[in-house]
């Protein structure tokens, strides 16, 4: 058994022999294999999906279980088919059971880019991603896989900016942080989001993998794979970029990034899916607003992660995301005020001990 199974054996065997959902999905596999397998428990990611790995016949699958009413599986199964369609390199869903939410996958190993990046190599693999997102982009509708109807993505318009802002200020501000805004405080974050929806409104609109960064490129075989894309949305030309090059998890050295921004600058030009004209001095403004907006939207879904889905280790991930927001809102006269409030507010009240918290005004736990 591989190290890396190893590690998980244990562990998963204890949480699964009672877990309803686990002893249906070995009724379920075990139809497929016609014998006896043993799902491993490998990981769970950021939503409420988990994740096995089975060996069988000299081969390993991975197996996706995905609560049906919480995470139905015909997006994944619909997107998968429309990348590998694209020429993308994905999970292949060799057999599924959409009522209970089970899906036996390809395996594309454990190899996570960010697991191997460094100094010297990060360039090199950087560029190898940004060179998959016109492939990313040409992706604007998919097939429903029962149904068979072809529809387009879901678009990335107002509500859904305005939802995903918000997600900053219910789980971030109010629920963890417990902060009670005046009224010109308030008045100082509608004003700053009004401008962060507006920007991401004036982009040019792509097929947008809408969470590509280096956990969720795969290395396989010295080729990059693409996981989990079953959010994609019809969205900002700069989306996709901003989410690898300013990963909410890893900071690197901005000249680096500067290149590799003017890089795509030039990608998205020559593929047309940038107006012809459009500066790069425009094309970098849409690129930094909508790297803060994603940033802001992050650290409100790691502080969710922690309350609504019991998972901490997302909220060490919170004061880098922190830190994007003040850096890039002050290089913007019309965001230098939000940087400053978040500065002097916001990273404070976070960087606090929690019986700290506990006494602010209006604290509840």
């Amino acid at each position: 058994m591989p190290a890396i199974i190893k590690q998980f054996f244990y562990k998963s065997h204890e949480m699964t022999l009672s877990d309803p959902r686990f002893i249906s999905l070995n009724q379920w596999l075990n139809c497929y294999f016609s014998d006896d397998v043993t799902p491993i428990l490998i990981s769970g990611d950021a939503s409420f999906r988990r994740y096995f790995r089975v060996f069988a016949h000299d081969t390993s699958y991975i197996i996706a279980d995905s609560p049906p009413a919480l995470v139905p599986i015909a997006p994944f199964i619909a997107l998968s088919s429309a990348y590998a369609a694209a020429g993308l390199t994905v999970p292949k869903v060799i057999a599924s059971d959409a009522d209970q939410g089970f899906m036996l996958l390809s395996d594309l190993g454990d190899t996570q880019l960010l697991s191997v990046l460094t100094d010297d190599n990060v360039a090199d693999y950087y560029c190898r991603a940004l060179a998959l997102l016109p492939q990313v982009a040409t992706v604007v509708e998919s097939q429903d896989p029962v149904s068979g109807i072809t529809q387009p993505l879901p678009l990335y318009d107002e509500a859904f900016v305005r939802r995903e802002l918000g997600i900053f200020t219910e789980w971030l501000l109010a629920r963890h942080l417990q902060l009670e805004l005046g009224d010109e405080e308030r008045t100082l974050v509608d004003e700053s989001f009004d401008l962060l929806v507006k920007n991401a409104l004036a982009q040019p609109k792509v097929g947008m993998h809408r969470d590509f960064h280096s956990r969720n490129l795969m290395l396989k075989d010295g080729g990059l794979c693409v996981i989990d894309f079953q959010d994609a949305v019809l969205g900002p030309v700069t989306y996709d970029a901003v989410s690898l090059l300013r990963d909410c998890y890893i900071r690197w050295p901005q000249a680096m990034v500067l290149e590799l921004i003017q890089q795509h600058y030039q990608q998205v030009l020559e593929s047309g899916h940038l107006p012809e004209g459009t500066s790069f001095r425009q094309y970098q403004s849409w690129f930094d607003l909508m790297g803060l907006q994603r940033h802001i939207k992050a650290a409100g879904i790691f502080a969710r992660l922690y309350y609504r889905d019991n998972k901490p280790a997302y909220m060490a991930d919170i004061p880098l995301t922190l830190a994007y927001i003040v850096d890039i809102a002050r290089m913007y006269p019309e965001l230098a005020p939000f940087a400053a409030w978040v500065e002097s507010r916001v990273i404070p009240a976070f960087n606090l001990p929690l019986k700290q918290q506990d006494k602010q005004p209006g604290s509840s736990r």
